[in-house]
């Protein structure tokens, strides 16, 4: 049956969607996308996307866009960053180790993207700041190796491996005064008008839109663990003694419990990576306020620090913010890309 005969039988009509392949490398055609989770069926606008495959998956809710722009046949993905650590008032060394990777030409936008990288080590000492030190570095240079056009949703799970097998190895090697060093990390990657976040541990990823932060990880903890299977409630977590102990990390097995998702994005949004020591001390409802609605990021991120600090400064405290100023419009239709008009 024809699209046309479908289209009488529903009495609907069925509008055509103009895609185009020819101004793609042949990496990018080529490539299987086998992690892409967006489907020219979903509703446009929907927020996140992300399908999940149990039943405890998390699930942001996200607010729509106010103002959904076509783009250009020449439009690229373009944003701005700010990257903010902090030892905080009382520690006296700063365990946290953040990074990127930018695209080095245009060209790098489509096949690669832009990586952006938070670690926050445990351990003690000095190995803990060698444990997030060591992961974040990991995966910037596997980030810079990846095949072009390579499925971030499959790319970014596979680099947190390799960064809990470096984290893992420099353990072994460190011997005794390497016992339990360990890393939380939380990374994402963009590229056309995706974002694709992996994460371990406590280190959150945040998406602001319309001035409303909306955390799109899960905690990694064991009171988190606790309230998801009924044991305890949320009010008991944030008064008991589990909530600050980890129930994944990098480093502590051969073998990381990653949870990985994927997120449309928009011209507008802004993306926040943190530590504990932040998203501890400051509330969504603040990020949202200080980063929303076109704030300049290089104050917001000296605002946010500066207030961790004013309530205690308990632990080290590093923000990454991007700023997404506007989209490359794509889709995935048998594992290969197209542009949408």
């Amino acid at each position: 049956m024809g699209i046309a005969q479908i289209a009488r039988k529903f009495g609907q009509a069925i509008m055509p969607v103009r895609i185009s392949v020819s101004g793609l490398s042949a990496s990018q055609r080529d490539f299987a996308g086998a992690g892409s989770t967006w489907s020219p069926h979903e509703k446009e606008g929907a927020g996140s996307t992300w399908s999940p495959r149990a039943k405890d998956s998390f699930q942001p809710r996200i607010p729509l866009p106010l103002f959904i722009g076509g783009s250009s046949a020449q439009a690229m993905l373009e944003l701005e960053f700010v990257e903010r650590t902090d030892v905080g008032r009382v520690r006296d060394h700063n365990e946290d180790y953040l990074g990127h990777a930018s695209p080095a030409a245009p060209a790098q936008a489509r096949t690669h993207g832009w990586l952006f990288v938070l670690a926050d080590g445990v351990g003690g000492h000095e190995q803990g700041e060698v444990a997030s030190k060591t992961a974040v570095e990991s995966m910037i240079a596997g980030f810079s190796k990846a095949k072009d056009g390579e499925a971030h949703a499959t790319l970014l799970p596979r680099l947190v491996q390799q960064a809990n097998a470096h984290v893992f190895e420099a353990a072994l090697a460190g011997g005794r005064a390497a016992a339990g060093m360990a890393t939380t990390m939380v990374t994402c990657v963009l590229r056309f008008d995706r974002v694709t976040v992996a994460h371990v541990g406590d280190s959150r990823c945040y998406l602001i839109r319309n001035g409303q932060a909306v955390q799109i990880t899960r905690d990694h903890t064991v009171a988190n663990e606790q309230i998801r299977l009924g044991v305890i409630s949320s009010q008991e977590a944030d008064e008991g003694s589990t909530r600050h102990i980890l129930s994944r990390s990098l480093g502590t097995e051969m073998v990381a419990n990653v949870e990985t998702n994927d997120h449309q994005i928009f011209a507008g949004d802004v993306l926040l990576l943190c530590s504990d020591g932040l998203h501890g001390a400051v509330q969504a409802s603040e990020m949202g306020a200080l980063c929303g609605h076109g704030q300049d990021l290089h104050g917001a991120a000296e605002k946010l620090v500066a207030l961790a600090n004013d309530r205690g400064g308990g632990d080290n405290i590093s923000v990454q913010l991007v700023r997404i100023r506007d989209v490359e419009r794509m889709g995935m239709y048998r594992g290969r890309p197209y542009k949408l008009y």
